[in-house]
């Protein structure tokens, strides 16, 4: 038995969807503890491609437990229509269970309104959310004003939240951002539909996990987005709006901390950015332009082209230190070969000062900063068919070992392609090490 964590190591997008489904085959119970229908998690299986908003990518596995945590704020339209095209699909296994937390947070469309509405408001300065209500459900959440799954499971309670809530915000959106206001009783319809369909996904999950600990099962915590767009950890503001950290497993489910044995942080072999907010290694040439079509990086939820750059080991170590990172899973390896030169930054310089271990949080000194990078041989063998580590071309392993000297810890897994068999597994983080 073990329970391990999955975090991304930078701005997101790392590929974590292709490892939670791999590490999937050994866990019984995948939980998702933060964020909301803002990230998408992109798997491949048989060729065929899958894209999950809010459901736990361990749900194309068969006699699994899934979960949608307290510490993620869920849209009920988008996960009900997750879960039908799921089912259309027929890639919802049989045995396989599905339950929310009774406290978990709603977006509501005047969430979606609000969000949009100070993108607009903002003009230049915006910060590129994906407009789809989270950062607003998050600040009802901390003003103590949110609804929750099991506020919109009781219709009294729903009703008097709701009306609170309408009157504050249409407020805010007529006088403040000249916008129509939200139709409350429309909005009321509409969720008491949603409430009937999710009410048999409604539970208790932070017992649901503690009871299946206490079988001795293996369960796997599922993060969205990258350490770099934590709240507290990351480039702020130009971040999300929940705590992206391997901490946030424990406060987004109703886990212990002494009950972790594991964290393993996604790296993609090179860095990605979606929205705005400061990147020192993108690449604005040839090279960027090559990775981003190799690499098809767009937006899994938005569609937006991702900025594409070198690997940023100043991100990497940072994060590896505040989630506590015991193995690293490299992703998109592949997507460098072709490339004759290839570029590692291991620190920033700005007036005579280097920063190697941390961003510097100060946005003013950070845009002042110049990447410090250091130079590797690229490679021109197709890697897909690797599946030992041995295999891979000279270069290849030079550039990982370089990536394993500077961020302190082993890398554990190494992806070589989109598939799921495309990957060289050198130990499983279920592993417990020997006491």
């Amino acid at each position: 038995m073990a329970n391990v964590i999955v975090v991304g190591t930078q701005w997101g997008d790392e590929g974590k969807g292709k490892i939670v489904d791999l590490y999937a085959h050994e866990a019984d119970v995948i939980a998702r503890f933060q964020g909301g229908n803002n990230a998408g998690h992109t798997l491949v299986v048989e060729g065929v491609q899958t894209i999950l908003h809010l459901i736990p990518s361990g749900i194309l596995h068969n006699n699994k437990i899934c979960i949608l945590g307290n510490g993620m704020v869920i849209n009920p339209s988008v996960l009900i229509q997750e879960i039908d095209e799921l089912k259309d699909r027929r890639l919802l296994p049989p045995e396989t269970q599905l339950f929310v937390s009774e406290y978990a947070h709603i977006i509501m469309p005047y969430h979606q309104r609000l969000d949009n509405a100070r993108e607009n408001r903002k003009g230049k300065e915006k910060i590129g959310t994906t407009g789809r209500g989270i950062g607003p459900a998050y600040e009802d959440k901390i003003a103590r004003v949110g609804i929750r799954l099991c506020d919109l499971l009781d219709e009294e309670v729903f009703r008097e939240k709701l009306n609170k809530n309408v009157e504050e915000k249409n407020f805010y959106l007529t006088e403040l951002c000249k916008e129509d206001p939200v139709d409350g009783d429309a909005i009321y319809t509409e969720f008491q539909k949603y409430a009937d369909r999710l009410r048999g996904y409604a539970a208790n999950t932070s017992i649901i996990i503690d009871r299946e600990m206490k079988k001795g099962k293996n369960i796997l915590f599922e993060g969205a987005q990258g350490c770099h767009l934590d709240i507290d950890h990351g480039t702020f503001p130009f971040v999300t709006s929940s705590n992206t950290v391997s901490g946030s497993a424990c406060c987004g489910t109703g886990f212990g901390p002494t009950n972790v044995d594991a964290v393993v942080g996604i790296c993609k072999a090179y860095t990605t950015r979606v929205g705005e907010g400061p990147f020192l290694t993108e690449l604005k040439d040839e090279t960027g332009e090559q990775i981003q079509k190799v690499g098809k990086e767009f937006g899994a939820t938005t569609g937006r082209k991702r900025r594409c750059g070198w690997l940023d080991m100043v991100l990497v170590r940072h994060s590896v230190r505040v989630s506590g990172v015991t193995g690293i899973a490299l992703t998109k390896l592949d997507v460098l070969t072709g490339i004759d030169k290839l570029k590692i930054c291991v620190g920033y310089r700005t007036d005579g000062e280097e920063f190697t271990e941390h961003v510097p949080p100060n946005l003013k000194v950070l845009g002042h900063c110049e990447p410090i990078y250091e130079e590797f041989d690229g490679w021109e063998e197709d890697i897909t068919a690797c599946r030992n580590p041995e295999e891979l071309p000279e270069s290849a392993k030079r550039y990982i070992q370089r990536l394993e000297e500077i961020a302190g810890v082993p890398v554990i897994l190494i992806s070589v392609g989109a598939g799921r068999d495309e990957t060289i597994i050198k130990k499983s983080p279920f592993t417990k090490k020997e006491q």
